[in-house]
């Protein structure tokens, strides 16, 4: 075990053996951290939070109470291999969140980046990797095998089914299950998803200037209102939209491998 000095440990909290306590590192009361446990500098754990598994947690985190992080992943396929939870810094994991480490099959590691906000009750599954400022509103889910990319907004009560992608700066609205993957700045809503179009709201919050945001509406509406084939119309549109980088991230997101099928608009 090696604990800062200058960290402050609760004395009703349990660190066992073989944990690492970064510098000016908070346990408070009641909290387990286990064996196998790195807390970078400046990590606060509220009260009642268990940390277990091979889980590294980045700096300046704070974690609310009755959060359980690390614990061994939902997978019936599971056989006790190692594996890991990787968070990454100044994340912001609110009350009775569930993060879990990976599996042997999904690569070993669930991962989450920088900077994030996940409100009460949310969960990520195993061999999610999960981008950097990204919001999970209270009581979303993650399934097994899903990546979010930068940015990406989840509503409450949304679910994300397993091996799905979110693309950067998309927009899951509350109470939506999505099965198909979603493209970068799409904004989808529905009891199975449906695009809607696209996440404007969020990208005037982040600064995209207006011709940026009209290249990316021309693009949306030749990409899944124009003629011909999915196929034909993304080339097109690659040709077209040659220096907005916003637009060649949706046909890189589109054009890369991918086991589930888009979200597209129900009317397209």
């Amino acid at each position: 075990m090696t604990i800062a000095s200058d960290a402050d440990i609760h004395p009703t909290a349990i660190v066992h053996d073989g944990a690492v306590i970064g510098d000016g590192t908070k346990v408070g009361p009641y909290c387990v951290v286990e064996h196998d446990v790195t807390l970078k500098a400046r990590v606060e754990l509220k009260a009642h939070v268990v940390v277990s598994g091979w889980t590294e947690i980045g700096e300046e985190t704070v974690i609310f109470p009755f959060a359980s992080i690390g614990a061994a992943p939902q997978d019936l396929k599971y056989r006790g291999e190692r594996s890991r939870l990787i968070i990454g810094a100044r994340n912001r994991i609110r009350e009775t969140v569930t993060m879990n480490i990976g599996t042997e099959g999904g690569g070993g590691v669930t991962k989450i980046g920088d900077d994030g906000l996940f409100m009460a009750g949310v969960h990520v599954g195993h061999d999610s990797i999960i981008g950097d400022r990204v919001i999970m509103a209270n009581n979303a889910t993650l399934a097994g095998h899903v990546t979010v990319e930068n940015y990406a907004f989840l509503g409450g009560i949304s679910a994300v089914h397993q091996f799905t992608r979110i693309g950067a700066h998309a927009m899951i609205g509350g109470m939506t299950g999505v099965e198909k993957d979603v493209i970068p700045y799409g904004s989808v809503l529905g009891n199975r998803a449906a695009l809607g179009g696209l996440n404007v709201i969020g990208m005037k919050r982040r600064g995209f200037d207006r011709e940026t945001i009209q290249a990316l509406r021309k693009a949306f509406e030749q990409l899944f209102y124009g003629d011909g084939v999915l196929a034909e119309r993304v080339g097109r549109v690659a040709e077209a939209f040659p220096e907005v980088e916003p637009v060649q991230e949706i046909i890189r997101f589109i054009r890369a491998d991918s086991s589930r099928s888009f979200c597209t608009p129900r009317d397209a």
